[in-house]
């Protein structure tokens, strides 16, 4: 491994987790989400009305163009028909919650697959369900109001493009336009559920400190992004040496991340986060070594990963877990949707939002530089998992990227 903990190349930066270490076996069980945790809401997702496991799809093509050994990518595009991998976290949360009040209210047990079959939809018309977003976790959770029908209030930053809030509203969702960046949505959003009663369902919290409801909330969205990877590793055959991850909040990388060491215990796979180099909060807490917000303007084109603070949960899991963090010009985001639309050699045609094909994005950053490739430890035998977090969930900023439509 490189000695100096920092790679910069010509359009990305590599840090070397300080505290990563690879015969440092990773804590199946921190506090922030432990297995049983996941299993219970993997058990639950399944459970579901309209539920099929994404398609898993091995770009062997790609893999030779970029040296490596295999690349499995597990599209999330179809996933409840919602458009991404959100609808796995904001509807578990969502439904997790009101079967919890309803069981107190009617003094039997409820369970999430009996709210989302819509058996208690004139009781679920009492509570209002409300969280920020920079696009597919509002989708997601208004998807879900829909269905339990109950009231959903969306924040909204104005870096949202109007055909994601347009998807968003589309549902029966209320949007709440919000002056400033995703992270004030988020405490716009916050204190509008503390004084109204409503339901904050969050996929990101600023403290560690258990039993706060946006804690429960995060850890309950990250529990819902393990069902990728217990879907992904039995179709694999062989098991991943690298998995790189978007970053955002941290909640993704996080509950995939932590559920990849849950399942393979020993086995060494090296979780890489990916970012835009003008929202990297994951970044620049590694760097401190402690929470810190992101340095840039958020102004980025992967809007999905437009956050400037990051999750205390999913930072508690990513500090530990995390082999590197790497953050990549928008450039390479583009190059990743136009190379997965057109395929290579033989490889399938495949369509990835602009947060879609980060992960991508960050493996196309670093495959051509020998010294990025020399501290990843990624070489023609390397097994490399990738998913396709989003489809085109905006059709028109699609065309305009790629040349055209979906």
């Amino acid at each position: 491994m490189n000695h100096s903990p920092h790679i910069n190349g010509h359009d990305f930066r590599l840090l070397i987790n300080p505290s990563w270490r690879p015969e440092r076996r990773y804590d199946a069980e921190p506090r922030s989400l432990t297995a049983a945790s996941c299993r219970r809401a993997v058990a639950e997702i399944r459970s579901w009305p309209g539920y099929a496991p994404s398609r898993l799809v091995e770009l062997p093509g790609l893999a030779r163009r970029l040296g490596v050994g295999g690349i499995a990518y597990q599209d999330e595009g179809g996933r409840f028909g919602v458009g991404s991998f959100k609808a796995l976290g904001a509807p578990y949360a969502l439904a997790a919650f009101l079967a919890a009040r309803l069981s107190r209210r009617f003094r039997r047990r409820i369970t999430s697959r009996d709210v989302l079959e819509g058996h208690y939809r004139e009781a679920c018309a009492d509570y209002t369900a409300a969280a920020a977003t920079d696009g597919n976790h509002g989708r997601a959770l208004a998807w879900a109001a829909q269905q339990v029908g109950c009231r959903c209030v969306i924040y909204v930053p104005p870096a949202v493009s109007p055909g994601r809030v347009a998807a968003i509203a589309a549902y029966g969702a209320e949007i709440a336009r919000i002056e400033g960046s995703y992270d004030e949505a988020v405490e716009s959003c916050s204190q509008d559920c503390r004084r109204n009663d409503w339901l904050d369902i969050t996929d990101t919290a600023p403290s560690t400190d258990l039993g706060t409801h946006g804690l429960t909330a995060a850890r309950r969205v990250m529990a819902g992004y393990a069902t990728i990877i217990d879907e992904a590793l039995p179709r694999m055959g062989s098991a991943p040496t690298h998995f790189f991850a978007q970053g955002g909040v941290g909640g993704f990388a996080a509950g995939a991340g932590a559920r990849l060491w849950q399942q393979l215990g020993d086995s060494r796979v090296r979780l890489v986060v990916v970012e835009p180099h003008r929202a990297a909060c994951l970044f620049a807490s590694a760097e401190a070594g402690e929470p810190r917000p992101a340095g840039g303007d958020l102004e980025t084109v992967m809007q999905g990963l437009a956050c400037g603070e990051v999750s205390a949960p999913a930072w508690d899991i990513v500090r530990q877990a995390a082999t590197a963090f790497l953050t990549i010009d928008d450039r390479r985001a583009v190059e990743a949707m136009r190379l997965l639309a057109s395929g290579a050699e033989d490889d399938p045609r495949l369509i990835a939002g602009e947060t879609g094909g980060a992960g991508l994005a960050g493996l196309l950053a670093v495959a051509d530089d020998a010294g990025a490739r020399a501290a990843l430890g990624l070489d023609r035998d390397s097994r490399v998992l990738l998913v396709g977090t989003e489809t085109a969930t905006d059709p028109k900023r699609y065309a305009e990227l790629v040349g055209h439509p979906p």
